[in-house]
């Protein structure tokens, strides 16, 4: 059975979180095209999988990330040999059970296929903390907690 292309898309970004998951820099950088770019919640941006690679093994080795909790919502064709897709996410911090809605973000993926191959061109991890509006932060919570219930 042939895959379609919002398959590779939903597989690529899905390695790039369990990558994410595992604490393992080597892992997620080497899903980037050579020039990928990453922008972290924090407003970080590194450029290319070197780059990529360097500023992530310090984060993993000296800090106990969150793992990801996250839910696809789309995945469009950007033309023939690009891609978006477009997701929410939350994190369950060390030693709890629940989403801290104060880190819950939306994720964009750029990809790109070169030579056949789906790569990560653009991942961004921006805040959703809907400032002002708190009933929309709760519903996004409430959104991912049905995915680890």
């Amino acid at each position: 059975m042939k895959t379609s292309f919002q398959d590779e898309i939903q597989n690529l970004y899905q390695k790039l979180i369990e990558a994410w998951n595992k604490r393992d820099a080597k892992g997620m950088a080497e899903l980037f095209a050579e020039q990928g770019v990453q922008i972290g919640f924090d407003g970080s941006k590194v450029n290319g999988r070197e780059e990529i690679y360097s500023h992530l093994e310090p984060i993993f080795k000296n800090h106990p990330t969150a793992p990801f909790v996250t839910k696809v919502k789309g995945i469009r064709a950007l033309g023939t040999d690009a891609a978006i897709l477009l997701a929410i996410a939350g994190m369950i911090p060390p030693g709890k059970t629940d989403i801290e809605p104060s880190v819950n973000a939306h994720q964009t993926l750029i990809a790109v296929k070169v030579d056949n191959h789906w790569q990560v061109e653009l991942f961004q991890n921006t805040p959703a903390q809907f400032h002002g509006r708190p009933e929309l932060v709760e519903q996004m919570t409430d959104e991912l907690r049905k995915l680890i219930e």
